[in-house]
């Protein structure tokens, strides 16, 4: 039987969830008998999911009464706006930033914060490679692929599956961009070359269901713009795609505005697990998706940064990862055989 979790139930879990954060010794640049300075660092203010964050971390910042900085880039890529607020930290001396890294791009400064003895740790997106960070607090990213890449097979039914993947950047690496393409493929049963590189895989072969064909993989920004303009791209190269993979829940909105002026339909997955995006699966836009859980995310991190300035406890990984994993649940209401899933109400239960 499928248990359904409330708000109230999803609040406990944080509780629990700071239990974990257990010893390992550490430092921090205020001392315990003042304010606790953590910087926020968002790739920007505009996806609801990092609106979520924000509104998770005031919520715990006013909670324990952490001196919270709020910054981020005006767009996906914007790597220099958060090199700058990390800059920023480090003048400031806080204790710790929580950071949803654009790219590899911001690593030289997340070192350069760490060596000034903050606490760095990462929300959502896991740094390349992962010891960048002292900590991830994340989706399993590639799960969140997984889940939606083998709910598509099954859906299929056996056709060739005719693939558009939209992702955020092709000019830069973002793990969650691989993590998430690559777990798609995987799910499916398409074989991937090297699972942190994109594109790496044959565009033609055999998936789980049958014969596979990749018409293309585009970069969308991870909005909705460009998931509309990415989606009409693959449609003019290959009108017969019926399965489209999307970096996130905005993404695939644009995608269906695209399918539905040129009047096609397929298959759209994708990640996140928002209200808009769960309406999204409910009105059958989107077929499923992988909910994420971003005000627990923020909620633990700020926890985590004021338990080593208060207690010198550090924050450890999920037993068999190298991060700490926020969970994840596949929302749809077309379940299919052997893919575990809930239906649209308990993503609006759990949505943020």
């Amino acid at each position: 039987m499928k248990r359904k979790f409330s708000r109230k139930a999803l609040v406990a879990l944080l509780a629990v969830s700071a239990l974990v954060l257990s010893a390992c010794g550490g430092g921090g640049s205020d001392d315990a008998s003042g304010d606790v300075k953590v910087s926020l660092i968002l790739k920007n203010q505009t996806n609801p999911f990092f609106v979520s964050m924000v509104k998770g971390a005031e919520a715990k910042a006013a909670e324990l009464g952490i001196d919270l900085t709020i910054s981020s880039g005006k767009e996906e890529g914007d790597d220099a706006a958060q090199i700058a607020a990390i800059e920023n930290a480090i003048s400031a001396k806080h204790a710790g930033i929580v950071i949803t890294v654009m790219s590899t791009n911001v690593n030289a400064a997340i070192t350069k914060a760490r060596e000034a003895g903050l606490l760095v740790i990462a929300l959502d997106t896991p740094t390349d490679p992962a010891d960048i960070a002292d900590i991830t607090f994340a989706t399993d990213n590639r799960e969140a692929g997984r889940l939606i890449g083998q709910w598509g097979a099954k859906k299929l039914g056996g056709q060739k599956a005719v693939i558009a993947l939209l992702n955020i950047f092709d000019d830069r690496v973002s793990p969650v961009d691989y993590l998430r393409d690559n777990g798609f493929l995987e799910g499916m049963g398409i074989p991937v070359n090297d699972p942190n590189k994109m594109a790496d895989e044959a565009p033609k072969g055999k998936y789980s269901g049958g014969d596979y064909e990749i018409v293309g993989n585009v970069a969308t920004g991870a909005n909705e713009d460009g998931g509309r303009a990415g989606m009409e791209k693959l449609l003019a190269k290959n009108s017969k795609i019926n399965i489209v993979y999307t970096i996130n829940e905005p993404t695939a909105i644009g995608a269906c505005a695209a399918l539905k002026a040129a009047k096609k339909s397929a298959i759209v997955v994708s990640v996140d697990g928002g209200l808009p995006g769960i309406e999204a699966v409910k009105s059958g836009c989107i077929g499923a998706t992988s909910q994420q859980y971003p005000l627990r995310m923020a909620d633990i991190g700020l926890q985590a940064i004021y338990d080593l300035v208060k207690t010198g406890k550090k924050p450890e990984v999920t037993a068999g990862k190298d991060f700490f994993d926020t969970g994840v649940t596949l929302i749809t209401d077309d379940p299919q055989e052997g893919v575990k899933s809930e239906n649209t109400q308990y993503g609006i239960d759990n949505a943020w």
